[in-house]
């Protein structure tokens, strides 16, 4: 079987120059004043950690023991709020030869007690919010990073879901249920790669490619889509900041088919006893396949008729300046996700539509709020019991809860790149930097007698170092410009380019 995965060439990380004390200390207040633009909630009331704390120390593991069973995590250099830990094995030798999965997830209701001070706090915050100068946790850290994650060689309490697969990992039977579980190895990305580029991988890590690429085989076969992106990601050692963009990693999309599995399957459990709560999103309408269409017929790429957009995607090689624009482009594909509650009748729009099938999240209950009413549902289902009380009353707040929390989310995402390349770059105003354009600049339109038009812009990606940024003049979608940085202001967190020398050296857009 052969999947084509999206590619990038890998870019080292470029370092802010500790010397320039003076944008280093603009920085920083940047983005302390950011957090306060957004409200951020940063330190836990005494009552909420007092609480965590008790809950910690009260805790009662499940009777279940799933300890005999080599579990492991995948996850990012120096993670502690562990979510997700698997064990995969091989089953049968002919041809009923399959697979099955064990996915055990944190069990977060078991240390938050319904209507009391750490529920409450989470409710406010939505999710962890991952900021250049720290980590705001959805909970207390002695629950999100010690108790409740799955660290390991320690004993931990989960939501272990039980998969078998048939040869084409196919989901024949699944289940949920409380139990307590003991993880082995804690892993990175990168390890996990290396060991399987090298040949020296073990079963486990074996098995995680062979049943990650029929998963995904499963995804193009249904129609779903994956925006594989070029990573940009700010890094912090303690004193210096950087912007890193590299690839995401083929195993990195494998370990990500293991719980679009389970969400899955959460869904399929909600719809079928009748309450729960969806991730979902519409179809794209027909004028933005059409537009995204004429783009790539555009950027000399044309998407075939009759290939599904997400088989297309895949196709897609970003190292190729054309490419990269039209994947950029594509994410007018991806949009108006939200949440679906309901606890009766099941709504008629049921269906994640990148992902091409009824899709919850269930997975990450450490760092988002709505993961662990979903688990709970779905175990209560699972073992024929009602959903207790407390999870129907949620329902109808989970939707604005964390919609409210996604935007904050957004907001200090972009908020904080704006800053920190701002800061990179605030000492070389008026330099010419090499970028390809992501996004074009709109068709000129003529304004009514005596009104200004408005300044053509579109969006580049610089070469060296790498960022996108808004850039002013007429572009076109995956040309390659040299470009002239007009304005860094760490303050205001605002990054312009020109793409020909100004005659002048401009305050800000005209």
């Amino acid at each position: 079987m052969s999947v084509t995965c999206v590619t990038v060439r890998p870019v080292p990380a470029q370092h802010m120059d500790l010397r320039d004390r003076e944008s280093q200390q603009r920085l920083t207040e940047s983005l302390r004043t950011l957090r306060e633009e957004l409200e951020v909630r940063e330190d836990f009331p005494e009552d909420v950690l007092q609480e965590a704390r008790d809950a910690v120390a009260a805790q009662d593991l499940p009777g279940t023991d799933l300890r005999d069973l080599p579990f492991l995590t995948i996850d990012p250099p120096g993670s502690t709020d562990l979510d997700q830990a698997v064990h995969l094995e091989r089953t049968g030798t002919t041809d009923g030869a399959g697979y099955e999965v064990w996915y055990a997830i944190a069990d977060v209701p078991l240390f938050v007690r319904p209507g009391g001070a750490v529920d409450a706090e989470a409710r406010l915050r939505g999710q962890t919010l991952y900021a250049p100068d720290g980590r705001i946790s959805l909970h207390p850290e002695v629950i999100s990073e010690d108790a409740a994650s799955l660290l390991p060689d320690a004993d931990r309490p989960a939501f272990v879901w039980h998969f078998r697969l048939d040869a084409e990992a196919v989901v024949e039977s699944v289940t949920v249920g409380r139990a307590v579980v003991r993880s082995r190895r804690q892993l990175t990305y990168a390890q996990v790669q290396a060991e399987i580029d090298a040949g020296t991988a073990d079963e486990q890590l074996t098995l995680l490619r062979e049943i990650g690429v029929r998963r995904i085989q499963q995804e193009l076969d249904r129609g779903g889509a994956s925006l594989n992106l070029p990573r940009q990601e700010i890094t912090h050692d303690g004193e210096s900041y950087g912007i890193v963009t590299e690839p995401a990693l083929p195993c990195e999309d494998w370990n990500a088919q293991i719980s679009l599995m389970t969400g899955m399957a959460a869904a399929r459990m909600m719809i079928d006893g009748g309450i729960g709560i969806l991730r979902t999103m519409p179809e794209p309408d027909d004028g933005a396949l059409a537009k995204f269409r004429r783009q790539s017929e555009a950027l000399e790429h044309p998407w075939p008729a009759g290939m599904p957009y997400g088989a297309f995607l895949r196709t897609l090689d970003v190292t190729d300046p054309r490419q990269l624009a039209l994947m950029h482009a594509a994410a007018s594909l991806f949009r108006g996700a939200g949440y679906t509650a309901f606890d009766g009748e099941v709504p008629d729009a049921v269906v994640q539509s990148a992902i091409a099938a009824p899709y919850a999240h269930t997975t990450a209950p450490l760092r988002r709020l709505v993961d662990r009413f979903v688990l709970v549902i779905c175990a209560s289902l699972c073992a024929g019991e009602d959903v207790p009380a407390w999870v129907r009353a949620a329902l109808p707040d989970l939707n604005a809860l964390m919609t409210s929390s996604n935007q904050t989310a957004s907001r200090l995402d972009s908020g904080a790149m704006d800053a920190v390349q701002a800061a990179l770059l605030s000492n070389r105003i008026g330099e010419a930097f090499s970028a390809v354009v992501l996004q074009g600049s709109p068709p000129a339109v003529e304004d009514a007698p005596g009104k200004q038009a408005p300044r053509l812009s579109g969006t580049v990606q610089v070469t060296e170092p790498p960022l996108e940024a808004k850039c002013y003049g007429e572009l076109v979608a995956g040309e390659r410009v040299t470009v002239v940085l007009l304005d860094a202001d760490i303050a205001h967190r605002r990054l312009r380019f020109e793409v020909k020398p100004p005659d002048a050296r401009p305050d800000g857009p005209r």
